[in-house]
C-alpha cells in the first residue's frame, strides 16, 4: 500500500483540530475570540474534508474504498460539531437567538445528538485506521479486515450511547431497586388508611446527618407514606445543625424519629449505623404505625372479665389448671393505643360495665358468671356495648351469655385427621385445627385477602351454632369456619367414630344488633377457642390479624385494617420427615443424578465415534 494514500495524517490532524477547538474555546472565555476560534474550527475541518474528498477521486481499488469510509466518518463528526456550535454564542449571532428560546425541543434534540454523533464518528475512525495501519506494508488492502474494524467501532459507539443514555435517564427517574438481602419494610395497606384517616396536621420529624444511609432509609419510607394526606407533614433535621428545634421536641442525638400532634408526642429510636438499625428498619412499617395510632387517636379503655377462670397474664390461681397465658395478645392490644383494665366483681362487673369500656373482653373463662354479672353484660350489651367472647370446650355452659346474641355453644371439642398443626406427633394433634375459611366480614378483611397464604390456627376449638329464630334486630355473620373434614370428637379419641358429622363447623361469629330508640349498635365476637388468642398461638401471621381486625370492628375503626409490612426474616421450619428427605436428596440423589447425565452423555459419544471414523474410512 502507497504511504502516500494513508488516511492516518488527515484523521490525525483533524482530531487535533476537533480537539484542541473545544480546549480553546474554554481558554477563549467568551466575545470575539470565543467567535473566531469557532469559525476557525469549521473551515480548518472543512478544508481537511475537501482534501479527503479530493484523494477519494485520485485512488482507485481497495484504497478508494478506505477512503469512502473514512470520509463518512469525517462527515458524522462534523455534524455533531455543527449541532453543538448552533447552542453555541456563535449560533446565537447567526440566528439573532439562543436556540433554546427560539425552539426549545430542538435545542434538547441537539443536546442528545450531537454527543452522540460525535462517538459515532470518532470510534469508529480510530477503529478503522488501527486496521488500516497494520496493513501499511501489505501489497493488497484487505477491505474485510478493515470493514470488520469499522463494524466493531460502530457496535462499541452504539454501546457507548446506549449505556450513556440509560444512566442518565436512570438519574432523572431519581429511582431505587434495592437488590440485596435486607430491605426496609416499606409503608403497608393498614398504615396508608390510618394517614387517609388523618384529619388533623401530624408532624413527623426525622433526625440524621447529612448523607447517611439509615436517614435515607428512613426518608424514603416517610417520602412514600406523605403521598397518601397533605395532614401529615414530614420534616429531616440534623440535630447537631437545629438544637434548639431538636431540645423541643425532646431529642438530644441523631438517629431518632419524633411523631407530634400538639402536646402529644412520641419516640422512635433507629440508629445511625445500617448494621446495627437492620432490625429496626425490617419493622419499621409496624413501629411507625404504633406511634401513629398513639398521637393520631384517643386511647380505647379495654375492660378482661376475671374472677372466673379466664386466661390471664400472670399463673394460675391455685386449684386452677396451667394454661397459656395472654401476655402476647395484650402487647397486640397496646401497640393499637389500647388501654387494659381488669373487669370483676370488685371493680364492680356485679353492678355495672364502666361508661369508658370500649370492648369487653371475656378470655376463656372456665366457671359460671353470677346471675348479677350476667344480666350486667347483658344490659351492657343492650345499650350498646361491645362484648369479645371466647370460650373452650372445657368450660361451663354459657346458654345464659349468648342466648340473646342468638349462638349456642357446643362444649364438645372439634378435631381433623387430615389438615392440622403437627406438634408432639401424637393424636392429639388432630386437635390443632388450621383453616383459611373466611368470610367478607369486615372483623376478618384482612384474612380474607390473604386467603390461603394465612391459615389461622385453633388448638382446642368448639363448634358454634346460631339458634332459630334468631332473636328480633340480630344480625349474624360466620367469619371463620373449620375446614370441611372437622368431626366433633365426642369421645376425645381424635378418631372419628359413627355419629361424629363432619363438617364446616362455625368457629368465629360476628353478631351485630340493630341501635333502638337512644341506643348505639351492639356488636360482638364469639369465638370457639381461646387458645387461638394465647401466648405461642398469636405471633401466627393469621392470629395476629385476625386479633387486630376483631379489634378495629369492634371499636369502629375497620377502615384501617389491613396488612402491616415487615421485612424481618422468618426462620425456615421443616417438620423430620422433610429433613430427611432433604439430606438424602442432597447426599445421595444430587450425585447420582450427575453421574447418570455424565455416564448417559458419554455412553453417546462412544458409540458415535467409531461410526464417524468407518465412514472416513469408506471415504
Amino acid at each position: 500500500m502507497n504511504p502516500r494514500a494513508s488516511s492516518l495524517p488527515s484523521t490525525v490532524l483533524f482530531v487535533a483540530v476537533l480537539v484542541g477547538g473545544l480546549i480553546a474555546e474554554r481558554l477563549a472565555g467568551a466575545g470575539g475570540s470565543l467567535t473566531a476560534v469557532m469559525v476557525l474550527r469549521l473551515l480548518v475541518l472543512l478544508g481537511i474534508i475537501a482534501w479527503g474528498a479530493v484523494r477519494l477521486m485520485r485512488v482507485g481499488g481497495e484504497r478508494r474504498v478506505l477512503w469512502r469510509w473514512t470520509l463518512i466518518c469525517y462527515a458524522v463528526a462534523f455534524t455533531g460539531l455543527v449541532l453543538y456550535t448552533a447552542q453555541t454564542e456563535l449560533g446565537t449571532r447567526l440566528f439573532g437567538t439562543p436556540l433554546a428560546q427560539a425552539a426549545p425541543k430542538l435545542a434538547v434534540a441537539f443536546q442528545v445528538l450531537f454527543p452522540a454523533l460525535l462517538v459515532l464518528g470518532l470510534v469508529p475512525l480510530a477503529l478503522l485506521e488501527v486496521s488500516a495501519a497494520a496493513m501499511v506494508r501489505a501489497p493488497v488492502l484487505e477491505t474485510d479486515r478493515a470493514r470488520g474494524a469499522l463494524f466493531a467501532g460502530l457496535g462499541t459507539a452504539f454501546v457507548l450511547i446506549f449505556a450513556f443514555s440509560a444512566m442518565y435517564v436512570a438519574t432523572q427517574l431519581d429511582t431505587t431497586w434495592d437488590l440485596s438481602y435486607f430491605r426496609t419494610a416499606r409503608p403497608g395497606e393498614s398504615t396508608r388508611k390510618v394517614v387517609r384517616g388523618l384529619n388533623e396536621p401530624l408532624q413527623v420529624t426525622s433526625f440524621f446527618p447529612p448523607a447517611n444511609d439509615v436517614g435515607s432509609q428512613v426518608e424514603q419510607y416517610f417520602r412514600e407514606l406523605a403521598g397518601e394526606s397533605s395532614q401529615l407533614q414530614v420534616e429531616r433535621l440534623d440535630q447537631a445543625v437545629e438544637p434548639a428545634r431538636a431540645r423541643a421536641l425532646g431529642v438530644t442525638t441523631n438517629g431518632v424519629v419524633v411523631f407530634s400532634k400538639g402536646e402529644k408526642r412520641e419516640v422512635y429510636t433507629v440508629g445511625l449505623e445500617l448494621d446495627r438499625a437492620r432490625g429496626q428498619l425490617q419493622r419499621l412499617d409496624q413501629e411507625v404505625q404504633r406511634r401513629l395510632l398513639t398521637v393520631a387517636r384517643p386511647r380505647r379503655a379495654v375492660y378482661f372479665t376475671t374472677g372466673h377462670g379466664e386466661r390471664s397474664d400472670g399463673r394460675a390461681a391455685p386449684g386452677e389448671a396451667a394454661r397459656a397465658g395472654i401476655n402476647q395478645l395484650k402487647e397486640l392490644l397496646r401497640a393499637q393505643n389500647v388501654e387494659l383494665q381488669n373487669l370483676g366483681a370488685s371493680e364492680g362487673l356485679g353492678s355495672e360495665v364502666p361508661r369508658d369500656a370500649a370492648v369487653v373482653v371475656l378470655m376463656g373463662p372456665t366457671k359460671d358468671f353470677l346471675p348479677e354479672e350476667v344480666a350486667v353484660l347483658r344490659e351492657y350489651a343492650e345499650r350498646g356495648g361491645r362484648l369479645w367472647i371466647a370460650l373452650d370446650p372445657e368450660g361451663p355452659s354459657y346458654d345464659a351469655l349468648l342466648e340473646p346474641l342468638g349462638l349456642r355453644y357446643l362444649n364438645t371439642p372439634l378435631a381433623n385427621d387430615q389438615v392440622f398443626f403437627r406438634a408432639t406427633r401424637q393424636p392429639s394433634d388432630r386437635g390443632n385445627l388450621g383453616t383459611s375459611t373466611f368470610s367478607s366480614h369486615p372483623s376478618v378483611s384482612t384474612l380474607s385477602s390473604l386467603g390461603t397464604q394465612a391459615p389461622v390456627a385453633f388448638l382446642s376449638a368448639g363448634a358454634l351454632e346460631p339458634r332459630n329464630p334468631l332473636p328480633p334486630g340480630l344480625g349474624q355473620d360466620i367469619t371463620v369456619k373449620a375446614h370441611e373434614a372437622t368431626f366433633l370428637d365426642k369421645d376425645r379419641d381424635f378418631t372419628e367414630d359413627p355419629g361424629e358429622e363432619r363438617r364446616s363447623w362455625p368457629l368465629v361469629v360476628a353478631v351485630e344488633k340493630s341501635p333502638g330508640p337512644g341506643k348505639e349498635l351492639m356488636r360482638a365476637v364469639v369465638m370457639g377457642d381461646s387458645d387461638a388468642l394465647s401466648d405461642g398461638v398469636v405471633p401466627n401471621l393469621a392470629n395476629a390479624y385476625l386479633v387486630m381486625d376483631t379489634l378495629r370492628w369492634l371499636t369502629g375503626e375497620e377502615a384501617i385494617s389491613g396488612a402491616v409490612s415487615s421485612e424481618e426474616d422468618v426462620p425456615i421450619q421443616h417438620t423430620r420427615e422433610q429433613d430427611v428427605a432433604w439430606f438424602y436428596a442432597t447426599v445421595f440423589l444430587g450425585p447420582v443424578l450427575v453421574l447418570a447425565v455424565g455416564f448417559f452423555v458419554t455412553r453417546r459419544r462412544g458409540k458415535r465415534a467409531p461410526r464417524d471414523v468407518a465412514e472416513g474410512g469408506a471415504r
